[in-house]
């Protein structure tokens, strides 16, 4: 990857529905090349897909928690149903393993505190692998971006490889 790929995907990153042509403009390159550039992109699986980002509020989903995970048992089986299940359900936004404390820490949006707590005691009290849940409701949202840090002055090919 190099600069010109990274000012094709900085800027698909803010404007996602940009034509072609304007944003050949923008990489300082032709159409057929930037056309080729993001074909590669895609095919390299650095894009992986396009999507609208929606405003949770409008759409009626006004709370969002954060919930930690931690499993009663911590076998390849167990832990596979579990993300198996959470995969399955539409409320949870993101999933992640983690250290510390919690094993999981989900991002979980649903209409109110009534829906969150049937997501809870239907779905999350339901698995046999959890053996405990903490939850944090967020009060407000100061940032949130689907936008990757990719540096202009600093293209992937070019910074050290991590240490090993």
């Amino acid at each position: 990857m190099d600069r010109t790929d990274i000012r094709i995907l900085q800027t698909l990153q803010q404007q996602g529905r940009v034509s072609n042509q304007r944003l050949a403009e923008i990489a300082d390159i032709s159409p057929a090349a930037c056309w080729r550039r993001m074909k590669a992109l895609e095919d390299s699986g650095v894009i992986e897909g396009y999507t609208a980002i929606l405003n949770r509020a409008r759409v009626n989903l006004n709370l969002c928690a954060f919930i930690h995970i931690t499993l009663a048992r911590h076998v390849r089986e167990s832990t596979a149903e579990f993300e198996a299940a959470v995969m399955q359900r539409s409320e949870v936004m993101e999933c992640f393993v983690t250290t510390g404390e919690a094993d999981f820490i989900l991002r979980v949006v649903t209409t109110n505190i009534e829906s969150f707590d049937a997501f809870v005691e239907g779905f999350l009290f339901t698995l046999p692998q959890i053996s405990q849940i903490k939850s944090n409701i967020a009060l407000r949202e100061i940032k949130l971006t689907t936008a990757l840090p990719i540096a202009q002055d600093s293209p992937p090919a070019l910074r050290p490889e991590p240490a090993r």
